[in-house]
C-alpha cells in the first residue's frame, strides 16, 4: 500500500472482521484501549467500536464491525429449493443465487448504513480462501451502497500486537482468485450434494425399515463429493479386515543372555507359512547351535523433531495423543486463536518463512514452570541447543505453521482439552526449533547352520528435543558386546507359531491421513466431513476407532456394484485440484464447474439407471417396507417436456402408488393445471431417457424407455419400446387407444400444441399395425373390438385340453412354444402331472392337470392358457381372459362367459361355484412357480 500522504483531514474507514470477537481484540489492540467508542450495530451481537488510528500517516477515524461467517449462502432459486418440484438432475443446471439470509439482514444493514458514510473499506476476515470469499461478500453489500470505497485487506495470522499494527501498515488488495475458488466449490458441493441427496433419500427413505434410533432427528441419506469418499475409506478398510483370513506361520526365535545383558536376535527370514519347511529348519539349527557373530555395525543415529504443525497434523497429534476428535481439537484451536494464545489454526503450511522471527516466540515461554527451563536452554548459544526448523513442504502463502503467540501458565476458564492442545502447540513449537536426539545404535548378526538372525541395541546419547516433547519416545536397549568371529550357544533357540491378523480399525488420526494423502477437503473441513458420517448414522465411533454403520456400508455396497467408484478419493481428488488451479489462476472458474458438473451429471444418470444395485444392496441389510421407494420419479418425476397446457411448469413422469405410469403437470396442485397423460397400464418399467424427438414441437421432448408386460400387450408388439409421447409415435398410440387412456386435461386452459403427427422411423409397420387387426388379421376394426377375440373368450371350447390322454399340447402364454406334461416329484406333489413350458430358459408352470374344471357341457375338462399373475392387469385377467387393457380391465365388448353378464369376467362370477363341479373348486389355473420346485 503506498502512503496517502500525513496529516489532512481524516479518513472514515469501515473495518470488517470475521467475528465480533475477533472485532473487538483488533480494536484494542488499534486503539491501545484508549479513547475507544462502542455503541451498538443492528445486530445485537455485532457492536461497533469507534477511535482514532493513523495508517502510513493518514489520519483515520476506524469504525470496526464484524460479520458471523459467511454473510451470505448459495442456493437454487424459486421452486428448485424444493425437493419434489423437479427431477433431481435438474438441479446440475438450475439456477442458483447467493443472498443474505433472513438471519443475518440486521449485519447487512449496518454494513449498509457504515459503508454510505465512508471513504475506505478495510476487510479483516481470516486470511485463507474461506475467509477470501467472505470478504468479497462484504465488498458486494458494501459497494452496492457506496461504489466509491477505496477497498484494503488486512492480513495476520495471530492476534498479538505487533502483527496487528503491522497488518495495519501493509494493506493490500482482497484476492478475487482465491474468492472464485470457494465458488467453485461451493456450486459443485450445492449441485453435487442436492442432487443425490434427494435422489437417495426419496428412493430409499420409505422403501426401508431402518432399524436403527435416529434419536428424533429427520433421516436424511446425504451425500457428499467429500463426505462419501471419507465413507469409502472407513468401509475399505472394514471390508478388509472381513476378508481377511487367519493363517498360520511359524518362526525361529533366539536369545542370548550373558553378564553383560540379554539380546534377542530376530530371525531375518520373518516367518514361513510352511510346516514342514520351518520345522526342517529349526532341526538344523538346533542339531548345530552354535551362532557365529558375522557383522557388528556401529553407528550414530538421529531421531529428528518433527516438521512445523499444520492443520492436520494438529488434529491428528491431538487425536494421537489425547484421543481428543477433530471436531472439538479444532474448536478449542479457534478459542485459543481467538483469546490470543496460538496463531491461526487453519493452515496447511509447515515451514516458517525466513522472515519470521523464531526466537522471540521463545522468549515468551521461558517463565514457564514446566517448560520454561528448557526455553532458557534454547535461547543459550552455548547450549548448542537451538536449530532453524525443516520444512515439510506445504504452503498455502496464506498462513504460517501454527504456534504459540502468548504465554499462559493456564487460564482460570479453560478446560482440560484447551491446557492439552495449548501444551502441545508450545512443546511442538520448541521441539521443532531444537537439535534432534542422537543415538548409539549397534547391529549385531549372527549365523546358526546357515540361518541368519539379527538384534539391535541403541543408547541415547542425547535427547535434546525429546526433552521438552514428551509424546514421542525412541526406545532401545543395551546388548551385550560381541566380536567379528565370535561363537557363543545361544540361551534359548525355539520354534514358535503364530497367526496372521487384519488390520485395525481406521482411528480418527488414520482416517485423517488417508484424507490428506487423497487431497479429500482442507485442512478446515476434514473435520466436518468426519462428523457427518456419524452425523448421518453412516458410522460410528468405537474405542477411538470408525466403523461403518449397515447404512453406510449399503451404500457404498450398492455404488460399488454399479461400477462406479464415487466412494472413491479419485473425482474429489481432481476437484481439489482444480480448485487450488482456479485459485491461483491456472485455470477459469466457469471451466472447472463445467467441466466437473459434466462428469458428476453423467455419474448421477449412470446411478439412477442402476438405482436397483443400490435396493440390492440395502435389502441385504434392511427389510422392505410395503410402502413405495420414494424414487425421484416416483415422486415428482423425470423430465418429459414443457406442459403444452399452462406452458410454466414441466410435464414430468411418475410411477404411482398402484405401479402404474402417468405423465402430469407439476403445477398441480398448487396450480390450476391438471394436464396429464394417462399411460398404458402394461408398462412395466418407464425411464425418460436424453433422447430427443425430432419430430415434435415446442421442443424439446424426451423419449421414454418403455418395458411392457408381454401378456398384457398384443403378441406382435415388442416388449421394449424407446416412445415418444409428444403425439408423433404411432405404437404409442395404439397402445392407449387399447387402453382407454390418454391425453386428460381438467384445466379451464384448453390443450394446445399438442405436437405434430410425424411419421416414425416405423411408419410402415404402423400403418400397417393400425389398419389390422393384431388377433383375427382382418382389416376394418381394432383389436379392441375384435369379434373374434371376445367370442373366444365367450366359448371355453375354443381353450379346452382333452383330458382322455393328457397329452394334448398347449401353448406357453409366455413364450408361445408347446407345453408338455410332466410328472411332479416333490415331497407335498409327488405323482401330480403338470404342464409346462419345454422351451430352454422359460420356466412357465401352465396347470395341474386334476385341477382341470369340468364344464357344464360334458366331461372334457379346461385350462385356460393364460397365466394368472398377480398384481395390476392380471388381477381381472384371470384363465377366462386372454388379453387386458392397459388399464387392467378387460377388453371392450367382454361379458362373463358363464352367466353373460357384461359387468363383470368370469373369475369373479357370483355363479361360478354353481356351474363348476365340486371337486374342481380350485383355481383355474395352478399358481406361477418354479420348474424346479415341481
Amino acid at each position: 500500500m503506498a502512503a496517502n500522504g500525513g496529516g489532512g483531514r481524516a479518513i472514515r474507514v469501515l473495518n470488517v472482521a470475521e467475528k465480533p470477537s475477533v472485532a473487538k481484540t483488533v480494536s484494542g489492540i488499534l486503539s491501545m484501549n484508549q479513547g475507544i467508542r462502542i455503541r451498538e450495530g443492528r445486530s445485537r451481537y455485532n457492536k461497533i467500536y469507534e477511535f482514532n488510528y493513523s495508517i502510513q500517516g493518514q489520519s483515520c477515524q476506524m469504525m470496526f464491525t464484524s460479520v458471523t461467517g459467511h454473510l451470505m449462502e448459495m442456493e437454487f432459486e424459486g421452486r428448485y429449493r424444493k425437493w419434489h418440484s423437479c427431477d433431481p438432475v435438474d438441479l446440475f443446471e438450475a439456477p442458483i443465487h447467493k443472498h443474505v439470509p433472513e438471519d443475518k439482514l440486521d449485519i447487512r444493514k449496518t454494513l449498509e448504513e457504515e459503508a454510505r458514510k465512508c471513504q475506505w473499506l478495510v476487510l479483516w476476515l481470516d486470511c485463507d480462501r474461506e475467509g477470501e470469499n467472505i470478504a468479497f461478500e462484504v465488498v458486494e453489500v458494501c459497494s452496492n451502497v457506496n461504489s466509491q470505497l477505496n477497498i484494503w485487506r488486512a492480513h495476520f495470522s495471530s492476534l498479538i500486537e505487533r502483527e496487528i499494527h503491522q497488518a495495519a501498515q501493509q494493506l493490500a488488495r482482497p484476492n478475487q482468485l482465491f474468492s472464485d475458488a470457494v465458488d467453485v466449490r461451493q456450486e459443485i458441493d450445492l449441485r453435487i450434494g442436492a442432487s443425490f441427496t434427494r435422489f437417495q433419500t426419496m428412493l430409499l427413505k420409505d422403501a426401508f425399515d431402518f432399524n436403527f434410533s435416529t434419536d428424533g432427528r429427520n433421516l436424511v441419506l446425504s451425500y457428499g463429493p467429500c463426505q462419501f469418499p471419507t465413507l469409502g475409506f472407513v468401509v475399505e478398510r472394514y471390508w478388509e479386515i472381513q476378508a481377511h483370513e487367519p493363517e498360520e506361520f511359524w518362526k525361529i526365535q533366539c536369545s542370548h543372555t550373558s553378564d553383560e545383558g540379554t539380546a534377542n536376535f530376530n530371525w531375518m527370514r520373518g516367518h514361513l507359512f510352511d510346516y514342514t519347511c520351518a520345522v526342517l529348519l529349526y532341526e538344523m539349527c538346533a542339531q548345530e547351535p552354535i551362532a557365529t557373530v558375522t557383522k557388528v555395525r556401529q553407528q550414530e543415529k538421529l531421531k529428528y523433531p518433527p516438521h512445523p504443525l499444520n492443520t492436520i497434523e494438529l488434529e491428528k497429534r491431538a487425536s494421537r495423543y489425547f484421543r481428543m476428535s477433530s471436531e472439538q481439537t479444532m474448536k478449542i484451536a479457534e478459542d485459543l486463536y481467538q483469546s490470543g494464545f496460538i496463531s491461526y489454526p487453519r493452515t496447511e503450511t509447515d515451514s516458517f518463512s525466513t522472515r519470521t522471527d523464531l526466537r522471540i516466540l521463545v522468549q515468551e515461554q521461558q517463565e514457564h514452570p514446566v517448560w520454561g527451563p528448557y526455553a532458557q536452554r534454547l535461547l543459550d548459544p552455548s547450549s548448542g541447543l537451538w536449530r532453524n526448523p525443516s520444512g515439510g513442504g506445504h504452503d498455502d502463502k496464506a498462513h504460517p505453521p501454527i504456534h504459540p503467540t502468548k504465554f499462559s501458565p493456564g487460564e482460570s476458564r479453560w478446560s482440560e482439552d484447551h491446557k492439552k492442545l495449548y501444551e502441545l502447540v508450545v512443546r511442538h513449537y520448541l521441539a521443532c526449533v531444537s537439535q534432534p536426539a542422537v543415538g548409539a545404535e549397534t547391529t549385531v548378526e549372527i549365523d546358526i547352520a546357515g540361518e541368519t538372525f539379527s538384534a539391535l541395541g541403541r543408547t541415547i546419547v542425547a535427547k535434546n528435543y525429546l526433552e521438552v516433547y514428551r509424546f514421542e519416545s525412541w526406545g532401545g536397549s543395551l546388548i551385550p558386546n560381541y566380536m567379528f568371529g565370535q561363537q557363543f550357544t545361544p540361551t534359548s533357540l525355539t520354534l514358535e507359531s503364530g497367526i496372521t491378523r487384519p488390520p485395525p480399525l481406521l482411528s480418527e488420526s488414520d482416517l485423517l491421513d488417508c484424507m490428506d494423502k487423497a487431497g479429500i477437503g482442507t485442512d478446515a473441513t476434514m473435520h466436518d466431513h468426519i462428523k457427518k458420517l456419524t452425523d448421518r448414522f453412516y458410522a460410528i465411533k468405537e474405542a477411538s476407532h470408525f466403523k461403518p454403520t449397515n447404512l453406510g456400508e449399503a451404500l457404498v455396497m450398492g455404488y460399488d456394484d454399479m461400477g462406479y467408484e464415487l466412494w472413491k478419493p479419485y473425482l474429489r481428488s481432481m476437484m481439489e485440484e482444480d480448485m487450488k488451479a482456479v485459485s491461483v489462476g491456472n485455470k477459469r472458474k466457469y471451466d472447472v464447474l463445467a467441466t466437473c458438473l459434466q462428469q458428476m451429471k453423467a455419474c448421477f444418470l449412470d446411478a439412477r439407471v442402476n438405482k436397483a444395485k443400490l435396493f440390492q444392496a440395502l435389502e441385504i441389510f434392511f427389510d422392505r417396507t410395503n410402502r413405495t421407494g420414494g424414487d425421484d420419479q416416483h415422486n415428482h418425476g423425470q423430465l418429459v417436456r414443457k406442459c403444452d397446457v399452462c406452458h410454466d411448469s414441466d410435464l414430468v413422469l411418475r410411477k404411482k402408488p398402484d405401479g402404474k405410469f402417468m405423465i402430469g403437470c407439476l403445477a398441480f396442485p398448487q396450480a390450476s393445471c391438471r394436464n396429464v397423460i394417462w399411460l398404458p397400464g402394461s408398462i412395466s418399467e418407464a425411464v425418460v431417457t436424453t433422447t430427443v424427438c425430432s419430430a415434435c414441437t415446442p421442443g424439446p421432448v424426451f423419449k421414454i424407455q418403455f418395458t411392457f408386460r408381454r401378456l398384457e400387450i398384443p403378441p406382435n408388439f415388442n416388449v421394449h419400446h424407446l416412445g415418444c409421447v409428444g403425439g408423433c409415435d404411432d405404437i404409442m398410440r395404439q397402445l392407449t387407444e387399447v387402453s382407454g387412456s390418454g391425453y386428460r386435461n381438467f384445466s379451464n386452459t384448453p390443450a394446445r400444441g399438442r405436437g405434430t403427427a410425424a411419421p416414425s422411423r416405423n411408419n410402415s409397420q404402423n400403418n400397417q399395425q393400425q389398419a389390422t387387426c393384431n388377433f383375427c388379421h382382418q382389416t376394418g376394426h381394432s383389436s379392441s373390438d375384435c369379434y373374434s377375440l371376445t367370442s373366444q373368450n365367450r366359448n371355453p371350447r375354443s381353450q379346452r385340453v382333452n383330458s382322455s390322454n393328457g397329452d394334448s399340447p398347449i401353448p406357453c402364454t409366455t413364450c408361445g412354444s408347446l407345453c408338455i406334461l410332466k410328472t411332479a416329484n416333490t415331497e407335498s406333489n409327488r405323482g401330480r402331472k403338470f404342464y409346462s413350458c419345454q422351451s430352454q430358459g422359460c420356466k412357465f408352470f401352465v396347470c395341474w392337470v386334476d385341477s382341470i374344471p369340468t364344464t357344464r357341457g360334458g366331461g372334457s375338462s379346461s385350462a385356460t392358457t393364460t397365466s394368472r399373475r398377480s398384481g395390476r392387469g392380471g388381477g381381472q385377467g384371470g384363465g377366462d381372459v386372454r388379453f387386458v387393457s392397459a388399464t387392467g380391465d378387460p377388453v371392450s365388448g367382454r361379458s362373463c362367459f358363464i352367466c353373460g353378464d357384461p359387468s363383470h369376467i368370469a373369475n369373479v362370477c357370483p355363479n361360478r361355484e354353481m356351474t363348476l363341479a365340486p371337486a374342481t373348486s380350485s383355481t383355474v389355473m395352478g399358481p406361477l412357480v418354479d420348474m424346479q420346485a415341481a
